[in-house]
């Protein structure tokens, strides 16, 4: 993969519906969607201008679950609403081993001397959480939860200072897709029920026949208010060494050692939404808390001052 200068358009509707002479979510989607699979070992390479870097992962899995994040029926690792026109579709991703390495290019504005940024864990998963059109099968939300368990990592100095080097070099691309993608959400999601077909049928688990009122029920107990990422390490060991010393010839032969900083994290979270606007509630955040509505408050009086000077102007 290699980024982009400029962000691309959006991909539009889904190929496989396409593929298959549809363009609403049917049969073919959750063909695909019920596959199992299984990697034993991938490479993605990312070239940039300023670094490149690869991710190397072993024993890949991917899968369906339900809500529960549980391998069940693959009748129930869906949710379809057709009075919102929408379906909920819930997967997993497990690995073995994930080894990340980065190094600056020869031809990027880092120092000509720089020194390999890795980084290998151990087990972790991907819990990817999906809200669709059914008419068009396009994205409304998402939810990707980023899970680690115990996580060991070794810095020196100079491996800091590249890492913020390599992310401050992808923060204006970065910016340009947040722009693109806050242009093109939409104001407020519209629903318009479907026409009714028989591939509704398939939302129904086991042949049974729950009641409207039930199904929108189940649906917004699970259901994605807006987009949002979130990385979890249950326990994160960091070691920053110096080596400045080490690099001056003969520092090591008169003992010249530089100094060292341990941190330790526990359960240590972020939880990013980036189409979250100032003002509106926040009470279907994962870790949401009484403390927010102190803040929500605040939000709001600021949000109400911009908008009468605006008004005034």
């Amino acid at each position: 993969m290699r980024t982009c200068e400029e962000p691309r358009p959006p991909n539009g509707q889904s190929p496989i519906a396409l593929a298959a002479g549809q363009s609403e979510y049917g049969f073919a989607e959750k063909v695909v969607e019920g596959m199992f699979i299984v990697v034993n070992s991938i490479t993605i390479k990312i070239h940039s201008k300023a670094f490149h870097a690869s991710f190397e992962l072993w024993q890949l899995q991917g899968y369906s679950v339900n809500p529960g994040w549980q391998q069940s029926d693959l009748r129930l690792t869906r949710i379809t609403d057709p009075q919102r026109g929408e379906v909920l579709t819930f997967k997993e991703l497990t690995w073995q081993t994930l080894r990340i390495e980065a190094d600056a290019t020869d031809n990027g504005d880092q120092d000509p001397v720089t020194t390999p940024l890795r980084l290998i864990t151990n087990q972790g998963r991907i819990q990817i959480s999906l809200k669709r059109r059914t008419k068009d099968c396009n994205v409304v939300a998402s939810k990707l939860m980023f899970l680690l368990d115990d996580l060991l990592w070794v810095l020196t100095d100079s491996q800091l200072k590249a890492m913020m080097k390599y992310a401050e070099s992808l923060s204006e691309a970065m910016e340009k897709s947040a722009q693109q993608r806050k242009s093109l959400a939409p104001e407020s999601v519209q629903v318009t029920p479907p026409a009714p077909s028989a591939q509704q049928s398939w939302a129904q688990p086991f042949g049974a026949s729950p009641s409207p009122s039930s199904i929108g029920q189940y649906f917004d107990k699970h259901d994605m208010k807006e987009s949002s990422y979130h990385l979890l390490i249950s326990r994160l060991d960091l070691h920053i060494c110096d080596d400045s010393h080490a690099r001056e010839a003969g520092a090591l032969k008169h003992g010249m050692l530089g100094g060292a900083i341990q941190l330790t994290f526990r359960r240590m979270a972020f939880d990013y939404y980036p189409f979250h606007r100032a003002g509106d509630a926040c009470k279907h955040w994962v870790r949401y808390s009484e403390a927010m509505e102190t803040r929500g408050q605040w939000a709001r009086k600021l949000v109400s001052e911009f908008q009468s000077k605006i008004e005034k102007l």
